[in-house]
């Protein structure tokens, strides 16, 4: 639930933004909640979308003209407590004939009894299948589909007894669906009552998968084939450096990306809860080898997704910030890092609740996705 709240903080005031920067402009539209977006083997965008309700979630594929197409529709999803914000796929990896989809909180929890609880939903989850991982394998390229497909709630049951899927689309191609990893809803807490599992990023690495969970404030690993899951890194609390809330505040990890030369190292975005103080987030980088991790870029705001490049042994980084304030709820911002303890440069500086980016160097963009706007914005680097 807290990432929800995060994300929820700002709202209001971001409608109202100014006018773009020139370097700015809207891609696509009409969205449902966007929250991660890859590039496909052929440089489309294929894009994590959290739904509008209910089993809303959607896989889309959107063409470099911005036409939006569904590549696969009725995903798990719910209205997150306490707002009811929109919940479900969250995280996306992979591309050309498998997509690997990390599913989020849904609407398992519900707010407790007591400030800053959270209880099992007492009406039941929308879905069997929330908080997973879930695999789709696809008989061609997501990039050459004429169809989308639609997963019902009986074929989410389906998936909860240990079975695939195979959908077929009226163009007669199918798709099999099988459920990776099935986490915890939650885990008892003697602070919050329960805390739930909220997968929000995911990085596919060979044979495995890496997921950061932004309720449990860790970084799970998943074996593909033996489907077994493994908790590799778990972030300790960030020092809250002003005088409102408590002394420490939650992590909040929210995006995962592999980093370097060395298939163990990865950059992990810190968002942090409230009070989501101005500069007190950060970008670590772990070995999900040795299960260390340490500060790579500190002095961030709701850092939410990070973009890692080394050519010619020098590092660049784009990372991108939710809000440069969250309790005055300013926009969210793209920084462009030409060494982790340099001054930033501000590529973009009117983002309405980013929360993902996808980088095409062959065309000078990045791709960012609003998740309240429901849009796209190409954003010039």
């Amino acid at each position: 639930m807290l990432l929800l709240v995060t994300l929820a903080a700002c709202v209001c005031a971001l409608s109202g933004a100014n006018a773009r920067a020139q370097s700015t402009s809207v891609f696509a539209t009409g969205l449902r909640a966007p929250t991660k977006i890859i590039l496909s083997q052929d440089g489309n965008l294929l894009v994590a979308e959290a739904g509008n309700g209910p089993n809303t979630g959607r896989v889309s594929i959107v063409d470099r003209s911005g036409n939006r197409r569904t590549v696969l529709d009725g995903l798990p999803a719910g209205l997150a407590a306490p707002n009811l914000e929109p919940s479900g796929p969250e995280g996306l990896a992979g591309g050309g004939r498998t997509l690997f989809i990390a599913i989020g909180i849904g609407d398992v929890v519900r707010v407790g009894p007591r400030p800053g609880s959270e209880v099992p939903n007492p009406n039941g989850p929308s879905s069997p299948i929330l908080s997973s991982v879930l695999a789709a394998h696809f008989d061609s390229s997501v990039d050459h589909l004429t169809g989308g497909f639609t997963l019902t709630l009986a074929d989410q049951f389906t998936l909860a007894d240990g079975f695939d899927v195979t959908l077929e689309n009226s163009a007669g191609e199918r798709v099999r669906i099988e459920l990776v990893a099935d986490f915890r809803d939650f885990v008892p807490d003697p602070r919050t009552i329960v805390r739930p599992s909220h997968p929000f990023g995911i990085e596919f690495n060979g044979n495995e998968l890496y997921v950061v969970d932004a309720a449990q404030n860790t970084v799970m690993e998943v074996k593909i084939d033996a489907r077994r899951v493994q908790t590799r890194v778990r972030f300790a609390p960030l020092n809250n450096p002003t005088p409102v809330g408590p002394p420490q505040i939650e992590a909040v990890p929210t995006s995962i990306r592999q980093f370097g030369d060395d298939r163990n190292e990865m950059l992990v975005t810190l968002l942090s809860g409230f009070p989501f103080p101005v500069g007190g987030t950060q970008v670590r980088k772990i070995n999900v080898a040795t299960r260390s991790n340490e500060l790579l870029i500190s002095g961030l705001s709701s850092a939410i997704d990070v973009v890692g490049l080394r050519f010619q042994g020098r590092d660049q980084f784009y990372v991108l910030e939710f809000s440069a304030n969250q309790l005055a709820q300013a926009p969210g911002r793209l920084l462009r890092f030409d060494a982790p303890n340099g001054p930033p440069a501000v590529v973009a500086n009117d983002l309405i609740t980013p929360t993902s980016m996808a980088p095409d160097f062959a065309t000078g963009a990045m791709f960012v996705t609003e998740i309240f706007t429901g849009r796209i914005i190409r954003v010039g680097i």
